[in-house]
């Protein structure tokens, strides 16, 4: 009967195959009274330098497989072991209590990963594994015990209570498909070393192993669930999701690199969509042309109050220097509808998708706005930053926007800040700015299609509501033919034209689109590759 745990995802991925249990050899240790303390002090210092010498060529074999980061973790193991608290705490208890260096060894270990524990810092709370670990090696050196171990034969799915450093790095990792435990933090060196051998894992699982062993298993490294004896079409999904999965591993390989152009030598941008700086590192994995839309208003969801314009200006300027002169567009601002926070005080509205969001609130509160433009184009200077402005609606609007924009780079002039001019462009989401394109165009330099909210308000259906979701068809006509007439204006006026909802990652739509004539495709940095191989089997002259 299948049955189903829940941890937090170390590394993301789908592993599907067998379960098997690590099974520690840890000694068992016990309290012996000793004539001869002297000499019980040599044999832990003995035992100790033991520990060091074997750490040693732990910290080799890991430089060789998970590079010089990651195996520092055996250099701060064998520091541990000459710290003079640990030692002077192994020695004190063998000298005032007259009992063995297992036993002295043992409960210091105990003593000090529980402190370690306890603390506030999360570093420090990691640091709770490594003590019991070089812990355990010295009890183990004392005792003869052999070590503890990972007996699979074929390739599985590692359970544990929790995994040392050492014991990770030690690990067959051809037989290794994940590992699973009911302990460990995500800021462990166990951790960082999992990511780096990349092993879908999780943490925190508070499962029980009673007769787990060689039994199926499934670990989900994204949702963080792990289940046992899956039912079969649960087995049958995630087959799916993990051939998907090897499909963009594949992809990636085999596409990296290339152009993004059809078999008749169209080109076309393939941008990916961002929410924090930390998605940077997806697009470039991924091997985006650039970011088409980085969704500036998790910067405010993420805080208690108003971002600084300091604040800003870092992440932007992060942003901008790691894509390395490729283009980044920011959308400004888009608070509002389904994205509320506290702080801004937003009075209650019965249809907020149609109400006070966005570019409305952006105008209505001019110091809030010129916050994140001083933000942006300082930020400009270190990169290829475009602004875009979503919820547009009207010419009017567009010139309300350069007006405040030129406050803003007098600003700067008056106090000697470098900034660079940036493309302008709106999001094309409503009706009103399809419709009004021909005359937008000659006010910007592109447009972005925002599809989700586009087709939400052609076929006025809320995207919120799960009982519209048959009616809401991003295929229909209505819409295709709205993006259709946004780029033959775009393009009449000079402004290009991008698509960054989630249609552009339909790849059904990717011919389409581009007989349409669209500029650029930006989607979600794991569909970068997908949408590049569909334009790549695309010929356009046929």
């Amino acid at each position: 009967m299948q049955k189903e745990y829940t941890g937090k995802p170390v590394f993301t991925g789908i592993a599907i195959g067998k379960v098997t249990i690590y099974h520690k050899k840890d000694s068992v240790v016990k309290r012996e009274k000793v004539d001869d303390v002297e000499a019980e002090v040599k044999r832990y210092h003995d035992a100790s330098e033991e520990a060091k010498k074997q750490l040693a060529e732990l910290h080799d074999k890991a430089l060789k497989e998970v590079g010089e980061a990651n195996a520092a973790v055996f250099e701060v193991h064998q520091m541990m072991l000459d710290d003079l608290d640990y030692q002077e705490s192994v020695e004190n208890i063998i000298r005032t209590q007259n009992v063995n260096a297992e036993f002295a060894v043992a409960t210091t270990g105990d003593n000090f990963s529980e402190m370690f524990a306890n603390m506030d810092d999360d570093y420090m709370r990691g640091r709770a594994a490594d003590v019991k670990d070089i812990s355990n090696r010295v009890v183990g050196i004392l005792s003869g015990a052999g070590a503890g171990g990972f007996t699979a034969t074929e390739p599985s799915i590692l359970l544990a209570d929790d995994l040392a450093p050492s014991e990770t790095v030690q690990l067959d990792k051809s037989l290794v498909l994940s590992f699973v435990t009911r302990h460990g933090s995500t800021n462990s060196h166990t951790a960082i070393l999992a990511r780096t051998m990349n092993i879908p894992a999780l943490i925190g699982v508070d499962f029980s192993e009673d007769d787990m062993e060689g039994h199926m298993g499934i670990v989900d490294g994204y949702e963080g669930r792990f289940i046992v004896d899956p039912d079969d079409d649960v087995l049958a999904e995630y087959k799916k999701k993990k051939e998907k999965e090897e499909e963009q591993q594949r992809l990636l390989q085999e596409l990296k690199g290339k152009p993004n152009v059809t078999k008749d030598g169209h080109v076309i941008n393939v941008f990916a969509n961002i929410g924090s700086v930390k998605d940077v590192a997806d697009v470039l994995a991924n091997d985006a042309g650039g970011i088409g839309l980085f969704r500036s208003e998790f910067l405010y969801l993420g805080c208690d109050d108003y971002p600084s314009e300091e604040d800003q200006f870092k992440a932007y300027k992060t942003v901008a220097e790691n894509m390395a002169g490729k283009k980044v567009v920011i959308r400004t601002l888009d608070i509002g509808a389904d994205k509320q926070v506290d702080y801004f005080h937003l009075d209650h509205e019965d249809n907020p998708a149609m109400g006070f969001r966005a570019i409305r609130i952006c105008l209505k509160r001019p110091e809030i706005f010129k916050t994140q433009l001083r933000a942006l184009y300082r930020a400009s200077y270190y990169g290829n930053i475009s602004i875009m402005f979503p919820m547009i609606i009207s010419v009017d609007e567009v010139k309300k926007i350069k007006e405040i924009i030129a406050e803003v780079k007098k600003e700067l002039d008056e106090q000697n800040l470098p900034y660079k001019d940036c493309e302008l462009g709106i999001m094309v989401e409503t009706p009103a700015a399809v419709w009004m394109s021909e005359e937008l165009a000659k006010e910007v330099d592109f447009f972005s299609i925002g599809t989700n909210d586009l087709t939400q308000y052609t076929l006025a259906c809320d995207r919120q509501n799960p009982n519209l979701e048959d009616f809401a068809d991003t295929h229909h006509p209505a819409v295709l033919r709205e993006i259709e007439y946004t780029i033959r204006n775009g393009h009449k006026g000079g402004a290009w034209v991008g698509i960054c909802g989630e249609l552009g990652a339909d790849t059904s739509l990717t011919e389409t689109f581009l007989r349409m004539g669209v500029d650029e495709l930006s989607v979600s940095p794991s569909r970068v590759l997908a949408v590049r191989n569909a334009i790549r089997n695309t010929d356009l002259s046929k």
